[in-house]
């Protein structure tokens, strides 16, 4: 304890909270199971409508699926893992929070980062995608378009989705179970049609021409399997943020794990019927380049008379991520900003008890990646989808360190806080966090060995040194007694603020000399 009445311990400073500074940052219980399953769905449905295809392109079908396959083992292992985790820290913070008690301040920083980066950027990714769909839509239905200033669709669907957003988190987990729902709907439709369709054949998936020696099912080898793992992960990508909707949670030790059960089920039934359907009705060759393989694959099947109108389903897919990846860089970068790592006022909730703050800076930052994007689309013709792809990898590279540190500090937990509460026990274990981290690693290794995703790792090492750079040098000194905080310090003790109190430790750690 310092005579200032602060406390330093691993390299950081603890200061007292301001009066009423918890009450300013409060959150509501809002959600059962099935609230939460809506989350998890939504923020991740939007890659069955597209961006999973381009791995074909790099391994074949054959490949795709094997990548597929890998992905299933490493979401069971990981969502087993988080969910237990976040069954014994029912805090907000969720990767940040594990991180933070098994390696320490600045372990919990790195990991946290790792998730603002992935949320923001595939926030930033989804609103670019869904403005050209709302701009066709709106250009064939209704005779206005707003081509060349695309800005003002990225405006529009920020400002909305903030709005809901921050309009309180039951209008939230509502909204989110709509949009999935809506979206499965989507999805079955389609795999209807092109079952019955005539036009689906085992031929068409395995269409692109191998490579010298090799086969129809691999054309291109083994090692391009690699090459796809990133792109069959948007099957996948989000579900992950479930534990950041644990003070939301009316009952978070028995919903979490329940509720990533169900969604990854669901996943994983939708991932494999785009996978093999729409693959079947394009061909392999034409899906792995295609920049909407679900809308292509309906005009294959109806024809381009009723683009417009298919053109608005698949947006529907692309706005339940939106509002599922949304809220959880809200959460994310409130959790952070509560505790100190990131500027504190971000973190504020308001009368709707909902991170308000932290979801207009996280729009502002990825509405101008979207403006540096333009730019460069502008001065260099074909730049555009350059730095569309830069943004995309950047979201799953910072979803890859994520999911390792995450598994690190599931493996190092067991250890550490031995008799810590766990309401939920992962059926996998210790085996399942280590096959997690081991893909995980799979998949980085794959992102250093292809020169195309290398630009979105300068991108993130650039970020991280601004970010470690300014925690070192002012923000480890002004860090708070966060549920999240209190849960490392106590060896595990204070578990659930709602229930123990959002200052729990204050007194025995600032009063005591």
């Amino acid at each position: 304890m310092t005579d200032s009445g602060k406390r330093s311990t691993s390299g950081v400073t603890y200061t007292p909270a301001a009066d009423g500074y918890f009450e300013k940052r409060s959150l509501k219980r809002s959600a059962g199971v099935w609230g939460l399953w809506g989350l998890a769905v939504a923020a991740v449905i939007s890659g069955d409508f597209s961006g999973w295809n381009f791995g074909i392109d790099f391994a074949g079908f054959g490949g795709m699926v094997i990548a597929f396959a890998i992905l299933v083992v490493m979401y069971y292992g990981l969502i087993f893992s988080i969910g237990e985790m976040a069954a014994a820290m029912p805090h907000t913070g969720g990767a940040y929070s594990f991180a933070r008690s098994a390696m320490g301040p600045w372990g919990g920083l790195i990991t946290g980062l790792a998730e603002t980066i992935e949320y923001v950027a595939t926030t930033a990714v989804i609103v670019y995608f869904s403005a050209q769909y709302a701009d066709f839509i709106t250009s064939e239905l209704l005779g206005f378009s707003f081509e060349g200033n695309m800005w003002i669709w990225w405006l529009i669907l920020y400002a909305v989705f903030i709005a809901l957003n921050a309009a309180g988190a039951a209008i939230s987990f509502k909204f989110a179970i709509i949009v999935s729902i809506i979206s499965i709907g989507i999805l079955l439709v389609f795999s209807a049609m092109a079952a019955f369709s005539g036009l689906w054949t085992v031929d068409n998936l395995f269409n692109i021409p191998p490579d010298e020696g090799q086969s129809a099912f691999l054309p291109h080898g083994v090692v391009p399997i690699l090459f796809a793992l990133p792109f069959a992960m948007w099957f996948f990508l989000g579900i992950e943020a479930l534990p950041l909707a644990a003070e939301e949670s009316h009952n978070p030790s028995r919903d979490i794990p329940r509720a990533g059960l169900w969604a990854r089920a669901t996943l994983i039934a939708t991932g494999l019927l785009i996978l093999v359907l729409n693959t079947g009705v394009l061909g392999a060759e034409a899906t792995g380049v295609s920049l909407e393989p679900l809308l292509d694959g309906f005009r294959a099947i109806v024809g381009d008379e009723l683009a417009a109108v298919l053109a608005l389903f698949a947006l529907v897919g692309l706005l339940a991520s939106l509002q599922g990846i949304m809220f959880a860089y809200g959460r994310n970068m409130y959790s952070l900003s509560r505790a100190g790592y990131y500027p504190k006022f971000f973190s504020l909730t308001g009368k709707r008890q909902t991170p308000w703050v932290a979801l207009i800076v996280g729009a502002v930052i990825g509405f101008v990646a979207l403006l540096v994007l333009e730019v460069l689309a502008a001065v260099n013709e074909g730049a555009g989808a350059v730095a569309g792809a830069i943004i995309l990898n950047i979201a799953v590279w910072g979803a890859v360190l994520a999911y390792f540190l995450q598994m690190v500090s599931f493996v190092i937990l067991r250890r550490k806080f031995p008799n810590a509460a766990r309401p939920y026990v992962s059926p996998w274990g210790v085996p399942g966090a280590v096959i997690a981290a081991v893909i995980s690693a799979l998949i980085f290794v794959g992102f250093l060995l292809n020169e195309a995703f290398q630009p979105a790792i300068i991108g993130i090492i650039i970020v991280y040194a601004v970010i470690l750079a300014g925690f070192a040098l002012y923000g480890r000194r002004q860090l708070v007694l966060s549920p999240e905080e209190e849960y490392a310090l106590s060896g595990g003790l204070h578990r659930d603020p709602q229930a123990e109190g959002y200052d729990a430790m204050e007194k025995d750690v600032f009063e005591k000399k």
